[in-house]
């Protein structure tokens, strides 16, 4: 590894001796709190501050008493996997008046509280602002009263607020994801999914409520995320006559041999007139036009439930470090910030800012301005619509434009959940764009042996929530079988190509690319998209797939610890896929509270080893009961999964007994999460385009045909930080390590130290890369389109 960079500032060097910080949950809960109030305490303890926790929200810091209970590094074991919020949460009208407002400031002042980390909605957020505002104020008036000393004043001068908005709505300006929204995805698309069984048995529609009073991301994602015919959300009122055209693409569908149609509406959905409509009011539609047998499902409270998604996880463990820092951070002038995540990275912006901006949306809808309202939302809100536009609503053939362009589609290296919809999207958005669209079975194996044909919009229906790879996939590459390839694309007359998968992937792309000097066949425009559980592919920060791997072994890791609950005390050492990349065993290590995680990129030895058994002894003399320990499969050659169980086993002896789980395949197989889901598809779409636009620019008139063969033409689309890039792929060589499949650098790494940190190891954590105070009004780069990332 690496040694740090002196210039660099460490985590190590910052210190919250003396300070004492106290955590609440205000408003409705959501999945995830708790995980931002374990973040919270542990990194408060571990940089020397005293931590409170106020339990029930406003009401408890208004009450005070037992409300307010120092936490320690125990209180918080065994909180990350539970839903809702352990330390309670209620709606304060107390708080709202000044008296209020004075007891809160009473009872923190009597526990040397000025750091208030508020986890909740923006009306949560706006208290907390005001209170800060009011602070010196309030301390005044209790000195006048004789409830405090005069000394106090000076000594708690300031009240310094940071927040995190919780909320399943993801209604909050500022941020792409409020902790919550991602399991509140999980829960609908479970139900949607097994709703559409049921539906095709029967050939029903089916009309699903979903929250979103206010906000339609809920609806429109989930909308995304399983093909929905139709979602009725408040920024985007349908125009007038949507009854008739609704029932109308109901009917088509169903005329094309389709068994079930499913409506997605937000209960806050209205029409151009503000007129609220309701599930009952569809549901009565449909079948008063159609006959069709419909019913309604009303989702309510389920989508608060149920415990939180690994995204979640992990997004609330960052944030509470992140509020952590920027705590530490914060002088008597320091506005009040809320940390939130913009693309891939931690931002600071400042509270009121996101409150201002959240009313302004609202502010646009009652006054009908909804495509304004829709731009408030952000981009990420933005670009969901308009995929939601492109994929939902098939134009008459009529309608098309011709583009006289064959683009073909394939599946390469290991299967990943989230492919089918990535297909999906690439079917549909290219045959809008004019494209004859054709798909490869069995990727360049079956490419070589002709099996190619054309596809339609009608033969990807309902692929998005299929696992695995309908297409087929091999790990073949194109080198040894350039020639045959080169035939089949003259012989089908391909113009483009667009490559989903993992490594294999992208050296098959190289190859292409490298293939040109003697084949014109490949001087097209070819795309390149990642697609893999194990998150190793140069130029991307995550690929399709490593979400749905994530969720697999947290909800394993959960299942496995359970399952010592009343037994004596034990650790497990599991072992993830990943090849040589160690992704899925940091980040599910940091989303499953693991104790330690080994992977390639830092090497480990005996010593090391040794050290974590004795940190993990230490941990169990007192009353933690479980650990766990993940290992990727190709961390150490020697240092098999085996030997670590042995070694562990001996070592922890009369202490703690020990047990072993390698999670195998099951982490590439099951549905694809919601993020995989929605990730491909918008991904998908925005290379599509891209590939019809370098059709025309590349396309020679006096020849007749297509010719690409600058760097610019053979693209990998990925994430990096906070926007969408398609970069050359001869560009990535260098920044990749083709013995061990995995790119040079890699950001989850700065993940590792934070995993260290929260099972109470003594490390640095370079806080150099840590969010930064940005406006909110321009913390959105112009091409920004990443949705949601980790």
């Amino acid at each position: 590894m690496a040694q740090p960079d002196s210039k660099k500032i460490f985590f190590e060097n910052l210190s919250g001796a003396g300070k004492a910080i106290a955590v609440l949950t205000s408003g409705g809960d959501a999945q995830g709190m708790n995980g931002a109030v374990r973040a919270v305490v542990r990194m408060g303890l571990y940089v020397g501050a005293k931590v409170y926790f106020i339990h029930e929200g406003y009401q408890g810091m208004v009450d005070g008493g037992d409300n307010i209970k120092e936490a320690t590094w125990e209180s918080v074991s065994s909180m990350l996997q539970l839903g809702g919020t352990v330390i309670g949460s209620a709606r304060c009208k107390e708080f709202r008046t000044h008296e209020g407002r004075l007891k809160a400031a009473h009872n923190l002042v009597q526990h040397g509280i000025t750091n208030l980390c508020v986890i909740g909605g923006d009306g949560s957020l706006t208290g907390a602002n005001l209170f800060k505002e009011e602070w010196s104020g309030l301390l005044n008036e209790l000195v006048e009263q004789g409830l405090i000393e005069a000394d106090a004043v000076q000594k708690y001068s300031a009240l310094h607020i940071v927040g995190m908005v919780g909320s399943i709505d993801n209604d909050f300006c500022g941020t792409d994801m409020t902790i919550g929204t991602d399991s509140a995805l999980h829960r609908i698309i479970e139900v949607v999914d097994a709703i559409m069984t049921t539906a095709q048995s029967h050939q029903r529609t089916f009309v699903l409520e979903v929250m979103g009073r206010h906000c339609g991301y809920l609806a429109l994602v989930s909308g995304l995320a399983c093909g929905a015919d139709w979602v009725l959300i408040p920024e985007m009122p349908p125009e007038d006559g949507w009854e008739e055209k609704m029932c109308q693409k109901l009917s088509a569908t169903r005329s094309r041999g389709t068994r079930l149609n499913i409506i997605i509406v937000a209960e806050g959905a209205i029409d151009r007139h503000g007129k609220p409509i309701t599930s009952s009011f569809v549901k009565d539609l449909v079948v008063k036009c159609l006959g069709f047998d419909t019913r309604v499902t009303i989702l309510g409270h389920v989508q608060r439930g149920g415990t939180p998604s690994a995204f979640d996880r992990i997004l609330a463990s960052r944030m509470g470090v992140e509020a952590v820092l920027a705590l530490l951070e914060t002088t008597a002038n320091t506005p009040a910030c809320v940390v939130s995540l913009c693309g891939n990275t931690s931002v600071r912006v400042p509270l009121m800012e996101c409150v201002q901006m959240t009313q302004e949306v609202q502010k646009a809808m009652d006054q009908k301005r909804f495509e304004e309202a829709v731009k408030l939302r952000g981009r990420s809100f933005e670009n969901n619509l308009k995929t939601y536009k492109l994929l939902a609503h098939r134009k008459p053939e009529s309608e098309l434009p011709t583009s006289n362009f064959n683009v073909a589609v394939l599946n390469v290296g290991a299967p990943a959940a989230g492919m089918n919809a990535a297909v999906r999207s690439a079917v549909r958005v290219g045959i809008s764009e004019g494209h004859k669209m054709f798909a490869v079975s069995d990727g360049f194996e079956g490419f070589y042996k002709g099996q190619i044909k054309e596809v339609k919009w009608g033969d990807v229906g309902g692929w998005t929530g299929q696992g695995g790879s309908l297409l087929g996939t091999k790990r073949t590459l194109p080198a040894k079988h350039v020639e045959k390839i080169a035939e089949q694309m003259r012989k089908h007359n391909i113009n483009a190509l667009l490559i989903i998968g993992g490594f294999e992937a992208f050296e098959s792309l190289l190859q292409l690319y490298e293939a040109r000097a003697n084949y014109e066949e490949f001087c097209i425009p070819m795309c390149m998209l990642p697609a893999t559980i194990s998150n190793n592919v140069p130029g991307t920060d995550l690929s399709i797939g490593a979400d749905t791997a994530l969720n697999a072994i947290v909800e394993t890791c959960d299942r496995i610890k359970q399952s010592a609950s009343g037994t004596k005390r034990r650790v497990f050492i599991i072992e993830t896929m990943g090849g040589y990349c160690g992704y899925l065993a940091t980040v599910g290590g940091l989303a499953s509270g693991a104790d330690a995680a080994y992977i390639y990129e830092e090497p480990f030895d005996i010593k090391e080893l040794q050290a974590n058994v004795e940190h993990l002894t230490e941990k169990m003399k007192t009353s933690i009961q479980r650990g766990l320990v993940l290992r990727n499969e190709n961390c150490n050659e020697n240092y098999t999964t085996d030997f670590i169980y042995q070694l562990y086993s001996e070592e922890g002896r009369g202490v703690f007994d020990c047990r072993k789980n390698v999670l195998g395949h099951m982490q590439q197989g099951g549905a694809p999460s919601p993020f995989d889901r929605n990730f491909g598809t918008k991904i998908s779409a925005k290379a599509m385009q891209w590939v019809s636009k370098k059709l025309v620019e590349t396309f020679r008139q006096d020849e007749g045909r297509v010719f690409a063969n600058t760097e610019d033409s053979c693209c990998l689309l990925g994430m990096r930080r906070r926007t969408l890039v398609f970069q050359p792929v001869v560009q990535l060589k260098d920044e990749t390590d083709f013995v061990h499949r995995i790119p040079k650098e890699q950001w989850w790494l700065k993940l590792r130290p934070l995993m260290k940190i929260l099972a109470k190891y003594k490390t640095s954590y370079d806080v150099s890369d840590s969010g930064q105070l940005e406006h909110v009004v321009h913390n959105r780069p112009k091409d920004s389109d990443a949705s949601v990332a980790m």
